[in-house]
């Protein structure tokens, strides 16, 4: 029977942890801790509906969030307002822009306290994706030393910074993109598989070795439904590990990243 890594189940354990440190920040300190969200007013209907989970999310811990859509132009403007705003602990910018060249830019316009989705030169957080996916395999126990790892995709959400994170560990990590070759031989011999490319249903069964671990942290649109790296053959093995269509990275994530603006709100109250 197929293993799944649930990022759902794990995010229960630490959203009880979160309320309490919110709650004690509000009534022992009077802060309350806020995250802004700078996002396209064009933002595709799976984008604006992952927003919507995020703000739900916050809701439960009792941490504000403002959601601000706008057009691209203004969004310089909104972050140099937010990052001198004394009352927002955290900002992050939703991708994807509606012109992805500014990416870089504006997410290096976020100062670095602030910055907790961790995508900016210096920022104090690590990439909340990133770190999502390194602790889903760490609550389930899989250990990554002596593993071959390959990192299918090499993006500024996931690739790099787990890449980075786990070669300073000294884990032995390939990385790959859709064109590179050789790319079947090494998916092959990995023995986690971590896709990242947003292209969909790239990973195939016939890729993936007997007790491969797989997470699928690719996202693209499609029809406006949001669609994985990891093609459904994959999961329909009896022999993989691997994340499940719904509930695997995503929640993890934005349960990270909600521990970083704690994080932030403990540094103003000198608790941290």
């Amino acid at each position: 029977m197929t293993r799944l890594l649930s990022g759902l189940e794990l995010q229960g354990f630490i959203k009880e942890r979160q309320a309490k440190q919110v709650r004690n920040l509000r009534q022992q300190y009077g802060i309350v801790p806020k995250l802004r969200i700078i996002m396209s007013e064009q933002a595709s209907a799976a984008i604006t509906t992952y927003v919507r989970m995020k703000v739900a999310y916050a809701s439960d811990v009792l941490i504000e969030v403002e959601v601000a859509p706008m057009a691209q132009r203004l969004m310089p403007a909104a972050i140099e307002q937010a990052n001198h705003d004394e009352s927002i602990h955290g900002i992050i910018l939703q991708l994807p822009l509606d012109d992805p060249r500014q990416t870089d830019e504006l997410c290096n316009l976020i100062v670095p306290e602030k910055d907790v989705d961790g995508l900016g030169v210096g920022a104090a957080f690590p990439s909340a994706t990133a770190e999502a996916i390194d602790w889903l395999l760490a609550g389930y126990n899989i250990d990554l030393e002596n593993k071959h790892i390959v990192l299918l995709g090499y993006g500024k959400l996931v690739g790099a910074p787990l890449a980075s994170m786990w070669k300073k560990r000294g884990h032995l990590v390939t990385v790959l993109d859709e064109r590179s070759d050789q790319k079947d031989s090494a998916l092959e011999q990995a023995d986690i598989i971590v896709a990242a490319t947003g292209v969909p249903r790239l990973l195939t069964a016939a890729q993936v070795a007997h007790g491969a671990v797989v997470i699928d942290a690719g996202t693209a649109s499609e029809g406006g439904v949001l669609v994985g790296d990891v093609d459904e053959s994959v999961r329909e093995r009896d022999d993989v590990t691997i994340t499940p269509t719904k509930g695997g990275v995503g929640p993890l994530t934005y349960t990270l990243l909600f521990d970083h603006v704690i994080q932030a709100a403990l540094k103003i109250a000198g608790k941290l």
